[in-house]
Order: structure tokens, then sequence, then C-alpha cells
């Protein structure tokens, strides 16, 4: 098969939208958004992911406590780049970092949030309650190193995955964690026996990174949170207190509520954190969970023998060099598996096989995507 398709305009389907955090955080009111920068740890994540231009702006004005006129932080841009200024303009009241206000005489001004202000100074340069998780604890009898929260965080991940797949290799997860999968649209009850299958944005959900899977994933999770009684803002607080953790170091439970506490067994489930035991009074931030809004993690150690490539010949038989269990219970979705051997899967484009992933909302752009999306 060529390579000389562009795989980058096979893999947009128009059934999957995943938010940055700034499109998410533009979604909520006003009022959300002011209860959120009461937290410094948002304050931050919120400054961190604002473009140069905007994060100049907010710099010149953090120690201002009046209004500055508009023609005056215009004048801060060149004329060149006016387009952008506007832009910038708009980002900063639409996530409500700052806001109009009149100056005597008339003049149109704007002047920064007071509360985001208060906690963005807190966080530059210090002072006030301390806003990063306590880890004042006894040394861990069976301490957790790296390697092991990598290896956890990937297996726990991997098991929604392959209950997205169909594929038997791991164990289950939660009713939970189904709820979600049928809430995003990622997966939907079968209309012959009513068990879930995978859909077409499922499908293109699986191809995407795992960093920008697992933000998807926890978007959606935000989108049901207070149908289940709990506090949005202390669950995105606690969410942007692990996106400035250490990884390897654990933290202690002390003090969380019975709500946050819900929130951490379902983290827990996902791979984002680990912890012994339910009432241990520590847990493992895991890499799925650190930078978890900007999509800068770095990759889980994946076993190498796991990685593989797929060859396509013309006769329609798909040769797959993994041992990848996901990987191949990805490729049974469209292909009729012929043999499998110990780093070898033999399998064949059918009409039946290509016909079931269509039936089932998979398109022939993703199926062909994910053929030279796999290195």
């Amino acid at each position: 098969m060529s390579n000389t398709i562009s795989g980058k305009n096979l893999l947009r389907p128009a059934g999957l939208q995943c938010k940055n955090l700034q499109e998410y955080l533009k979604s909520r009111p006003p009022e959300v958004l002011n209860k959120l920068y009461h937290n410094p740890p948002i304050c931050l994540a919120v400054f961190r992911e604002l473009p140069v231009i905007a994060k100049h702006y907010v710099m010149r004005l953090l120690f201002v406590e009046q209004p500055v006129p508009q023609a005056v932080i215009a004048s801060w841009c060149s004329k060149l780049h006016f387009e952008e200024h506007q832009k910038v303009v708009l980002i900063l009241n639409e996530l409500n970092v700052w806001k109009e206000a009149s100056i005597p005489g008339g003049l149109p001004g704007w002047i920064l949030n007071t509360t985001f202000k208060k906690n963005l100074k807190i966080v530059l340069l210090g002072g006030g309650k301390p806003w990063t998780m306590s880890n004042q604890l006894e040394t861990d009898s069976k301490p957790r190193d790296v390697a092991f929260l990598d290896s956890y965080a990937l297996e726990r991940w991997e098991c929604v995955l392959h209950y997205m797949v169909g594929s038997q290799q791991q164990e289950g997860i939660s009713a939970d964690a189904v709820r979600i999968l049928l809430h995003a649209g990622l997966m939907k009850r079968d209309e012959a026996d009513g068990s879930p299958v995978i859909t077409q944005a499922g499908f293109q959900f699986l191809l995407l990174e795992t960093a920008s899977q697992v933000w998807y994933f926890i978007l959606q999770y935000l989108d049901t949170i207070e149908a289940r009684g709990l506090d949005l803002v202390e669950c995105l607080t606690f969410l942007f207190q692990l996106n400035f953790s250490t990884l390897g170091k654990d933290y202690s439970t002390e003090g969380m509520s019975e709500g946050l506490s819900t929130f951490l067994q379902h983290l827990r489930e996902f791979g984002l954190v680990y912890q012994r035991k339910r009432k241990a009074g520590r847990f493992y931030p895991t890499r799925l969970a650190l930078n978890i809004a900007t999509g800068q993690n770095k990759p889980l150690s994946r076993d190498p023998e796991k990685e593989g490539y797929i060859v396509v010949e013309t006769n329609y038989r798909v040769y797959a060099y993994t041992n990848s269990n996901l990987q191949v219970a990805l490729l049974g979705l469209f292909c009729e598996m012929l043999y499998r051997f110990p780093n070898l899967v033999v399998s064949i484009l059918t009409r039946d096989s290509v016909r079931q992933a269509l039936k089932s909302g998979i398109t022939a752009a993703q199926i062909v995507g994910n053929m030279l999306m796999v290195k």
C-alpha cells in the first residue's frame, strides 16, 4: 500500500472534538471561573497556556491597581501584529482573566481579574497558604519508583482501551468507566444485544496519543461530575495540583473530603494515580496526571517488543509485526484474523470484515489511516 496518502487528512472525522484547556474553561460560566481562580494551581495552568502576547500583557498589568487604557495596551504590540492583539484580547476576556473598566474621562480600559491577579502573584512570588499537595509523610515501607508507576499507568489505561476494542486479554473496567465511554460517544449500545460497541469517534480516539486520550476522557468525566454529587471546582483544583506534582513522590490523603476521595478512586482506576490500598493514606501521581491539560506528557515506557509495524499486500493480506494484544485487537475491528505467531499476526481485509467495521461507524479513511499510523 502506498504511503503517499496524507495520513493527517484521513484522521480528522468531525465526530471527535477534543477541547484544549482554554476551550474547556471558555465553556464554563464566569461564576465558575471566578471560583476556580481562587486556586493558585489553576491560575498558573491558565497563565502557562496563554499565548506569548497574552502573557506579556498579564505580566505588565500584574502590579497595576487601576485600569489601563485599551489604546495604551494596544501600543504594547506592534501594528504588524494587530490581528494577534485582537485575538489575545478576546482570549483574556473569554477566560475572565481581565475585564473592561472605565477610566476617568470615559476612556475604555482593561484591569486584571482581582482574584486571578492575587493568586497568580502567590504562585510566582510565594506567600499565602500552601497550594501544593502535602507530602509530609513517614517513609513508605514499599516505595514505588518511576518505572513501576509508568508500568502501572500503562496497564490501567490499556484496560480501558482493551475494553473499547472488545479484547478479552485484560481485566474489565467498572460500570462507571463504561458510562463515561457511552456518554462521550466513544461507544454505543449494540442494537441487537445492547452490549457496548465502539463507534467512529471511539476508533478515532484509539488513534490519538495517550496524553490526548487521557485529557479527552477526563473532560468527558468532568461533564458528568455534578451528576455524581461531586464539586467541579474541588475536583478541577485537585487535578491541577496533580498537574504540578513530582513523579515518584507520594502524597498524603489526609484532610480530603468524601467527594475528593471518591474522585481519587476514579483517577486510580484510570491510571492517573497509584494507591496500594484505598485506606493507605498516601498515593503516587503517575505520568498520566502530569501536564495532563497540556498534552506534553513524555511517552510512557512501553515494552520495545510491543512496538511493531504493518505490511499490507495487494491481495489484502495484512501482516502485523507486533506482540501488542491491543494492536491486534484494533486490527480485528476491520480484519479477519488468520494466524497468530509470537511476534507476527496475519490477517486479511475481506468484504465482510470491512462491512462489519463500516456498520459500526468506522470509516474507510480511518481504516487506511490506522494502517498508515502504525510504526
